[in-house]
């Protein structure tokens, strides 16, 4: 039989959105020939493939991935899990993840916990059956959780360790210590911590690395928390920062920070003369506020790219470690100084402490 085969009768549109029938009535060929040119390129000649392309566009037609999916198994659809959307730390992995994705031929569809893990956990369990694999970003989920996760589906982490899951880490050792090294030399001797989320491992980790790092440097550490990772988390750490005599604050993220100067402006504490602020993320507004944030900036848009990478490195079923694996699999870290954080005690312009 030809590529043409055996026409299926004509089937009419009803809503006014073109059909694989469509497509291949006006292109003179038969359905199953259409959905071969859409889902495997190369497999049938030139000019019926150019006659399917000039109908598709003529009649503004949309390949259904779902229906790609009943012969193969596969959607070419990959799932993103992020605890909150408007957190803008979540922008540059999606946007990441997306030109990745993008780049496989592969779509993919976002989703949001709102901080919750049984929020996070229904909604994995609702996207599961129409995606090829998962990327938990940010995930609130225990270990054991995710990998239930991970031995029904393909699953990579970002910001999260689990044994057997593949997981996307910034260097946290070398943020931390880059930061509280520029504290303790600004004459600080006393910092606070303001911890994320109780479920948050990536909080809990910092405050380990602070640990290690202010006992090596000999300088008093207390954690705050936990918060809420948004600007009214800030805000309502201020009474506690102030109460436990720090003079620098190291906030889980930029938000936080953010927060706790409107917080201190608002009673009347100086950032940075009375308290110094700093944060994680670098994200885009921790340039806006005044004085401008100090924070440890952290390559979003790579980890996005890197997940989504090792993800369809997983489905492709490449086992070689050492070609999935990225040679460094820690994302760098850089401290950005800006004016949030100050010489302590803060010195009059003659030179003289106050």
């Amino acid at each position: 039989m030809s590529e043409e085969g055996e026409r299926a009768p004509s089937r009419r549109r009803r809503s006014g959105v073109a059909t694989i029938y469509d497509v291949a009535d006006l292109a003179g060929v038969s359905p199953s020939t259409v959905s071969r040119a859409l889902s495997q390129p190369g497999r049938i000649s030139a000019p019926t493939q150019a006659r399917i392309r000039d109908a598709v566009e003529q009649l503004n037609f949309r390949f259904n991935p779902m229906a790609r999916a009943l012969p193969t198994g596969r959607s070419r659809t990959i799932a993103l899990l992020v605890a909150d959307i408007t957190n803008p730390v979540v922008f540059g992995i999606v946007r990441g993840a997306e030109g990745a994705a993008k780049a496989a031929g592969y779509t993919l569809v976002v989703a949001e916990s709102q901080e919750s893990g049984d929020t996070e956990s229904e909604a994995i369990d609702r996207i599961m059956p129409s995606v090829d694999g998962i990327v938990l970003a940010t995930t609130r989920l225990a270990s054991d959780r995710i990998r239930q996760i991970a031995a029904q589906k393909p699953v990579v982490l970002i910001n999260r360790e689990v044994d057997g899951v593949v997981g996307i880490l910034p260097d946290i050792d070398s943020g931390v210590t880059e930061l509280l090294t520029h504290l303790v030399e600004l004459g600080h001797r006393s910092i606070a911590y303001l911890a994320g989320p109780e479920a948050s491992w990536i909080s809990e980790q910092r405050f380990s690395r602070m640990l290690d790092v202010t006992e090596r440097l000999g300088v008093a550490l207390v954690e705050i928390g936990p918060n809420a990772p948004t600007i009214e988390g800030g805000r309502s750490a201020l009474r506690r920062v102030v109460a436990a005599r720090s003079t620098a604050a190291v906030a889980f993220n930029d938000l936080i920070a953010i927060g706790l100067m409107q917080a201190a402006a608002t009673e009347g504490i100086r950032v940075p003369r009375d308290l110094s602020v700093a944060g994680f993320d670098d994200i885009f507004g921790s340039e806006l506020i005044t004085p401008r944030l100090t924070t440890v900036r952290a390559q979003l848009v790579a980890a996005g790219e890197r997940a989504v990478a090792s993800l369809l490195a997983e489905l492709a079923g490449d086992d070689d470690t050492e070609r999935t694996r990225p040679e460094n699999p820690l994302l760098a870290t850089t401290l950005v100084v800006r004016e949030s954080t100050g010489v302590h005690p803060p010195t009059t312009p003659s030179g003289d402490q106050p």
